[in-house]
């Protein structure tokens, strides 16, 4: 652990310039930025913008193509074409998952998320092959950020025999959350598959993610289930629900019962802000108290090229998708990509305050709002070490 330093001349979410001590990997003392010159131990911030870290509230790290030769989008047009497709191209790639995963989560924590949430697929045609690769994964890079598991039954759970025993096989090597993936659509029986992902989250205190792609109606019953074994199991504070597209599809006077419901039980909801469909109303769910942040979902996979695991572009595409342009408005753009994460994956020891760990960036802008608009090239900080500068991983472990 470094000795006691200065961090000189910040401005803490565009507040007047400040220098902080660092002791201990934590922020231990704040004051006015001070003229004085700068000591040889001292972090000369250059009056530039500090805030936390972001976090990567939802990735597929196991799937990626990331750094591969280019590869053609295949898929078919329905959500089960995309699933088939995807297994037969990852059957075909010679590159082995952690060398693919390794090289995206380099590139993520360079762009300073430095918490993230992968969703980890599981069947029984690989069992629990992937899960392993990702808790390698974290094991190399526990020391450069928080990484969660969610074990994820891409190809059915109660429609396909084998893997309901696998994912109690996770939840004994450690995962941290239960997933489950459009209770209707894919398993065609709701109350089986959430039945027994909230048993399973239960016995073993763990948290639930589901993904729900289903749509309209039939999507918004499957949210007020999800709600009602929410209740029903004690899990308040400890569910998220992906995607929900279903929330952007109907009448806000249908919805806001429901996103009631969501904020009381502490039910996040995590959105891509994807351009092709239907997006839970933003604004309106957070004025209703719901807890709104951003993923990526899969970058540069089977599903999609597109994707470069910055979480400040994800918060601008969000900004960009509602037409968000006060600088209020950009700010609660930038919650989604950071503070709403946190809280989300349920990390207490985030944010910045005295006390907090010293992890943050430094960026060369004026406002919150700058940064979701500009995306600058920004410096990570690991406990009050540099480990990333100019979109680079200082010491890489490729």
């Amino acid at each position: 652990m470094s000795p006691p330093r200065w961090l000189r001349n910040i401005r803490p979410y565009g507040t007047p310039a400040e220098d902080l001590l660092i002791e201990n990997g934590r922020f231990s003392q704040r004051r006015p930025a001070s003229n004085a010159p700068l000591a040889a131990t001292d972090i000369d911030g250059q009056n530039q913008l500090l805030t936390a870290p972001l976090v990567e509230s939802h990735v597929h790290l196991d799937k990626t193509l990331y750094g591969q030769p280019w590869r053609p989008n295949s898929a078919g047009p329905t959500l089960k074409d995309y699933i088939s497709n995807e297994r037969r191209v990852l059957r075909e790639v010679k590159a082995p998952i952690a060398e693919r995963a390794r090289a995206l989560l380099e590139n993520c924590i360079a762009r300073g998320s430095l918490t993230m949430r992968c969703h980890v697929d599981i069947d029984p045609e690989f069992g629990l092959r992937h899960v392993e690769a990702m808790q390698q994964l974290r094991e190399t890079y526990n020391d450069l950020i928080d990484l969660q598991l969610v074990v994820f039954p891409q190809t059915g759970l109660i429609s396909r025999p084998g893997t309901a025993e696998l994912m109690r096989e996770a939840m004994a090597l450690g995962v941290e959350n239960v997933g489950g993936l459009d209770p209707c659509g894919i398993d065609n029986d709701p109350i089986a598959q959430l039945d027994f992902v909230f048993k399973l989250a239960s016995e073993f205190q763990r948290g639930v993610d589901i993904h729900l792609h289903d749509k309209g109606e039939l999507g918004l019953w499957q949210i007020a289930r999800i709600a009602d074994y929410t209740e029903r199991f004690n899990l308040q504070n400890r569910v998220m629900i992906s995607h929900a597209y279903c929330l952007g599809m109907l009448p806000w006077s249908q919805v806001k019962p429901v996103a009631e419901r969501l904020a009381a039980l502490g039910i996040s909801l995590m959105s891509s802000a994807p351009a092709d469909c239907a997006v839970p109303p933003f604004l309106a769910l957070r004025e209703t108290g719901v807890n709104v942040c951003l993923g990526s979902d899969g970058i540069r996979d089977a599903w999609s090229p597109m994707g470069n695991g910055d979480m400040l572009e994800r918060a601008m595409l969000l900004a960009f998708r509602f037409d968000l342009g006060k600088d209020d408005e950009l700010a609660a753009a930038f919650d989604a990509a950071t503070v709403n994460g946190a809280r989300a994956l349920g990390i207490e020891d985030y944010g910045f305050a005295i006390g907090k760990p010293a992890d943050f960036l430094l960026m060369p802008v004026e406002t919150l709002g700058e940064a979701v608009v500009a995306r600058p090239v920004r410096q990570v900080y690991r406990g009050g070490e540099l480990i990333a500068s100019g979109g680079r991983l200082l010491g890489s472990r490729l």
